[in-house]
């Protein structure tokens, strides 16, 4: 008997996995890669003769850092669009302060 699953769960998780490999692709990422040879003893049985580890560094992806930034960040325009009056009012006085507190320290 199969087990149905809400779509929406699915959507949910398939857009978590899609977020978390543009997110390790825009930071940048270190990999491994193993390389093992085998030789035959006398026995005839494989045995490792050598192993290879080597490390990567794959360096942030500028396409990546933009596909994330516009699929799954709001701009800080979206961010205000959707915002309550109340909301509004808080973020206005929030920054009235900040632009106080840079000019006393501007003096």
């Amino acid at each position: 008997m199969a087990v149905k699953v809400a779509k929406s769960e699915v959507d949910v998780k398939d857009e978590d996995k899609i977020k978390q490999a543009l997110l390790k692709k825009a930071l940048g990422y270190q990999a491994s890669d193993v390389v093992e040879e085998y030789s035959i003893d006398d026995t005839g049985k494989p045995v490792l003769s050598k192993k290879k580890i080597t490390k990567k560094h794959y360096g942030a992806d500028i396409s990546a850092v933009k596909v994330l930034l516009e699929r799954f960040y709001k701009t800080y325009d979206q961010q205000v669009l959707g915002m309550s009056d109340e909301a509004l009012a808080e973020e206005r006085l929030a920054l009235l302060q900040q632009m106080q507190k840079g000019d006393k320290s501007g003096d």
